[in-house]
């Protein structure tokens, strides 16, 4: 009976860790994962103009949402990037059961980090001091043209071409915002 018991109980103190890792390991390196409305995805989307053939990267992905709307809706390619391996567990199942997997892929990592040049859409809902600090490396990976969506945050000393302040969304493009 006690081994039972022990085993149960160290499987409650392993899930407890995991789940206090995926929580402080975010936010740590940036932003802690708080999910965009369907209505600003969309908002966001149409802000950037995508169409079909764009490559739309989400910095900080989450559940993957932003990046299978791109693929669903307008036949994009989409790469999310999370660093909370239980997210991205959870988008990798989500784009499979959509049967997106063609079309989207989840990255494990810090974004720091992740080869974002390919890009033609960058979605971000991450905090300010976070995209503060992305601003070198879109500058220095991004061709010009391409579009930064940001919901709620901005970026110091670069000018939206467009802005929903009502929805606190925000479209930069690099070269002309920069």
């Amino acid at each position: 009976m006690s081994v039972g018991i022990d085993l149960v109980l160290s499987i409650i103190v392993i899930l407890i860790v995991i789940v206090a890792v995926s929580i402080i390991w975010p936010l740590l390196l940036g932003a802690a994962w708080s999910p965009t409305s369907v209505r600003i995805v969309d908002r966001m989307l149409e802000m950037a103009e995508i169409v079909s053939g764009d490559i739309v990267y989400d910095l900080g992905s989450g559940d993957g949402r932003i990046v299978v709307e791109a693929a669903r809706k307008y036949q994009a390619k989409g790469v999310g990037i999370e660093v909370d391996p239980l997210r991205v567990i959870w988008s990798i199942i989500n784009v499979y059961i959509m049967r997106l997997n063609g079309s989207v892929r989840i990255l494990w990592g810090n974004i720091f980090h992740q080869d974002i040049s390919d890009a033609t859409i960058v979605t971000l809902f991450l905090w300010q001091r976070t995209n503060q600090k992305l601003k070198k490396k879109l500058l220095s990976e991004l061709k010009p043209g391409t579009r930064v969506v940001s919901y709620i945050w901005t970026f110091d000393d670069w000018i939206p071409v467009s802005a929903d302040e009502y929805n606190r969304v925000y479209l930069y493009i690099i070269g002309e915002s920069t």
